[in-house]
This record gives C-alpha cells, sequence and structure tokens, in this order.
C-alpha cells in the first residue's frame, strides 16, 4: 500500500501546467467533434452530397 501511495505521489508532483493545459485542450476538441457529429445527425453525408 505504501508503494502506491509513494508512487501516486510522485507522479502527482511531475505534473506541470503545459500538462494540464495539454489534457484541457484535448477534451474540449473531443466535445467540439461530439457537438459537431450531433449536428450531422440524420443528413446524408454520402458522396452524392458533396
Amino acid at each position: 500500500m505504501t508503494a502506491i501511495a509513494s508512487a501516486m505521489s510522485r507522479a502527482l508532483r511531475s505534473i506541470t501546467g503545459a500538462d494540464v493545459l495539454r489534457h484541457f485542450l484535448f477534451f474540449c476538441g473531443a466535445g467540439i467533434l461530439v457537438f459537431v457529429l450531433s449536428l450531422t445527425y440524420g443528413l446524408d453525408l454520402s458522396s452524392g452530397l458533396f
């Protein structure tokens, strides 16, 4: 149990602001992708559309 606690402690100390920003932007991008996909629900996106 002590090994798990020390490993988590080391991992949490190594997180930088850039890592937090990168993960935040990744989740925002995923949210935008889901939003765009929900807008196209029910549309005919076959090759004939283009």
